[in-house]
């Protein structure tokens, strides 16, 4: 295969689109893509499996006259989303979807990666096909697997996410924090069941649970400095069984949510404070777990991302947006904690949020970012 067209693109992305698969089980995506590559012109790279990660895909591209090493990093899971979009490429896999743009996400990076197989780079590059974003931290796994040892370790990482709200393949970006934290909390409590009538016999959970969640309202509201800002959400409750019965028990599930790991740790030890006193005035027993899946802020390297957005501005081939920090998470902060590089948005155009089952990226997006991606990172490799 030569060099990608707009219309191998675009067939590319709607495979992918048809063929979701959830975290870790990416294995007919993983396919896809090997074979995909497996048709480039092979001269110059190197592909690796990972048979801890079966999943995963990491491409090695030899420079011309190498100074570093530049990663390149996509996800490539789904959501357990039922596609409402009505496109005729809509999933044919019931219950998940695309729903976060992944699809766009591996297509740009299989068009970058083709342009350098078509034009040798002048340094090394590594391109990670990433698993288990949406969940499981596909990027720490890796991390933690040895992955990046060796000639396989970047000198610094780029990826991108796609934005609904900014216009089909402009590039946004910010210095410093990107994403946000993300750290995943589940409160039991714990108190005595009995029968609606007799409410002196029993402990009642829900009344509990209510003023647990009422006042963790005040922690980001008086505690936190509204300049930096900070997010808990409850998504969850199950308490009980049948209306007549005290519930002795109540679970609270939720997320929290910071633009930086300080903040997010400052919640956290807030949130113990209330959920001890609020066990302690109602006489029960509470049990707060923290799921150690969170994600890390993705925070911006400063040096990289001041290279990046002054491309972005002064290339006449790209349309910049400066954009604020977004509340959602992405596990490449974990990646960045460890490397240092950037993230930036690449704008689909589109009035759907991300995470719904209606979300439809402009396809022009796509090479339009490969466009916006090449330039840049050969940009780099000249300065």
């Amino acid at each position: 295969m030569s060099q990608l067209n707009k219309e191998d693109l675009i067939h590319i992305r709607r495979h992918l689109h048809e063929y979701p698969e959830l975290a870790m089980h990416e294995t007919a995506t993983h396919d896809y893509l090997l074979k995909t590559i497996e048709s480039f012109n092979q001269e110059y790279i190197e592909i690796k499996a990972i048979p801890d990660l079966p999943t995963a895909l990491l491409v090695y591209v030899n420079g011309s006259d190498p100074k570093r090493t530049i990663g390149y990093r996509t996800d490539i899971d789904a959501l357990p989303v039922t596609e409402q979009t009505g496109l005729p490429f809509s999933s044919k896999n019931a219950g998940v979807m695309h729903a976060c743009g992944h699809d766009i996400h591996m297509t740009v990076a299989l068009g970058v990666l083709n342009w350098f197989t078509e034009h040798q780079p002048r340094d090394n590059m590594i391109f990670f096909f990433q698993p288990a974003e949406e969940s499981e931290n596909g990027g720490k796994v890796a991390y933690e697997l040895g992955v990046f040892k060796g000639k396989w370790r970047p000198d610094e990482f780029y990826g991108l996410h796609d934005n609904p709200g900014l216009p089909a393949g402009a590039i946004g970006c910010r210095m410093g924090t990107l994403f946000a934290g993300t750290t995943e909390v589940n409160v039991d409590l714990i108190g005595k069941s009995g029968h609606a009538a007799y409410p002196q016999n029993a402990n009642d959970m829900v009344v509990a649970a209510a003023e647990f969640i009422g006042q963790v309202q005040t922690i980001v509201s008086r505690s936190v400095d509204p300049i930096e800002g900070g997010v808990i959400t409850f998504g969850k409750l199950d308490a009980g069984t049948i209306r007549n019965v005290i519930a002795g028990k109540a679970r609270i599930e939720g997320t929290i949510r910071g633009l930086t790991q300080k903040m997010i740790e400052h919640i956290v030890d807030r949130l113990k404070m209330v959920a001890n006193g609020v066990a302690t005035s109602y006489g029960a027993e509470v049990n707060i777990q923290f799921n150690q899946g969170g994600y890390l802020p993705v925070e911006n390297n400063d040096e990289l991302t001041k290279r990046f957005i002054e491309f972005a501005k002064q290339d006449p081939e790209t349309e910049f947006v400066e954009t604020e920090p977004a509340m959602t998470g992405e596990d490449f902060g974990y990646l960045l904690s460890k490397i240092p590089g950037t993230m930036f948005w690449l704008g689909v155009d589109d009035t759907s949020q991300l995470h719904s089952a209606t979300l439809n990226p402009k396809e022009s997006s796509i090479p339009k970012g490969i466009n916006s991606i090449t330039r840049f990172l050969e940009y780099r490799m000249n300065n």
